[in-house]
C-alpha cells in the first residue's frame, strides 16, 4: 500500500465516486485514495491512515456540507496538519468563505462545481509540487 494518500470529502456519493475515479485515473498506484461523506468521517479516515503510517498529502473537500462547512474543516486540518494541500470544491461558497479558507487554512485552490477534470488534476499536481 502506498504511504501517501489523497482524501476526497463530500456529502454526495456521486461526487465522491467521480472525484476518486478521475484522480485515480491520473495518479495511478502512487497514492491511496480515500473518501468521506462528512468532516467527522474525514477525521476518522485521517486518524486511521496516520495509525497505518500513511500520510495524507491532499484533501479535496466540498464547501456546503451538513454540520461542518468545508472552510471550517480545512482550517481545523491546517491547525493540526499544516502541510496538507487543501482544495475546496463548491458550487455555492460565498467569497468570504473562500477568502477565510485562503487566509486561515492556506487554501491552495477553490474549484467551482461542475469542475473541469483537467483543472482538478492540474490543481492537485501543482499543490503536490509545492511539497
Amino acid at each position: 500500500m502506498p504511504k501517501k494518500a489523497i482524501l476526497c470529502v463530500d456529502d454526495e456519493k456521486t461526487v465522491l465516486t467521480s472525484l476518486k475515479t478521475q484522480i485515480k485515473k491520473q495518479f495511478g498506484n502512487h497514492y491511496t485514495y480515500e473518501i468521506a461523506e462528512s468532516a467527522d468521517e474525514a477525521w476518522e479516515v485521517i486518524e486511521e491512515l496516520k495509525e497505518d503510517g500513511v500520510e495524507v498529502m491532499v484533501i479535496v473537500t466540498d464547501w456546503l456540507m451538513p454540520r461542518v462547512k468545508g472552510d471550517e474543516f480545512l482550517i481545523q486540518v491546517h491547525d493540526k496538519y499544516p502541510n496538507i494541500v487543501k482544495v475546496m470544491l463548491t458550487g455555492q461558497a460565498d467569497e468570504e468563505a473562500v477568502e477565510r479558507a485562503q487566509r486561515e487554512a492556506n487554501l491552495h485552490h477553490c474549484l467551482r462545481k461542475p469542475w473541469d477534470e483537467q483543472e482538478l488534476i492540474d490543481t492537485i499536481r501543482s499543490g503536490l509540487e509545492k511539497l
